[in-house]
């Protein structure tokens, strides 16, 4: 019996392929730049959305590592190298789950629960910040994943077709 590797990135390295990967593993550093606040105190971020494609599209390397590259601009701007694991932990899971052929919106939710108690421990304990502004930030990266697991959903499939 042959056993897979469920960390393969499992692709076809064509060009189309290679320059979306790099992309993708870019991309969350320029959309950490934009946030939508809302009504309720906080801002519903996009960078997300690259992290959880890369997972789907390359599987859990691939969306560590989109984790870790696309962090690097926000760990440095908000002086928090302790975000740059919780994203990792977040493309890792994202695409461990999807390979496993989890839903995606169920794959993002549950890769968030795993997230929580690094961001939770980190923030507090390492950040020193004050409770209410992390419940705040776990509402905010709550919803922003819901949004962004939903649009991955769909966009993946059509996404997956475009790099062949």
């Amino acid at each position: 019996m042959e056993t897979k590797n469920i960390f393969s990135i499992n692709t076809n390295w064509n060009y189309k392929n290679i320059v979306f990967f790099t992309f993708i593993i870019l991309l969350p550093n320029l959309l950490s730049v934009f946030n939508i606040p809302t009504s309720y105190g906080f801002n519903i971020h996009f960078f997300q959305l690259a992290i959880i494609l890369a997972a789907i599209l390359y599987g859990p390397t691939g969306g560590m590592i989109s984790g870790l590259v696309g962090s690097i601009y926000s760990a440095v701007m908000m002086n928090n190298p302790y975000l740059i694991v919780g994203n990792i932990i977040l493309g890792l899971c994202v695409g461990l789950f999807v390979r496993y052929k989890w839903n995606t919106i169920a794959a993002v939710l549950t890769a968030f629960a795993i997230e929580l108690p690094w961001l939770i421990g980190t923030d507090y304990y390492l950040m020193h910040m004050p409770i209410m502004i992390i419940m705040t930030l776990i509402g905010a990266l709550f919803l922003s994943n819901l949004i962004w697991a939903v649009v991955a959903h769909y966009s993946s499939k059509p996404l997956k077709n475009l790099l062949k």
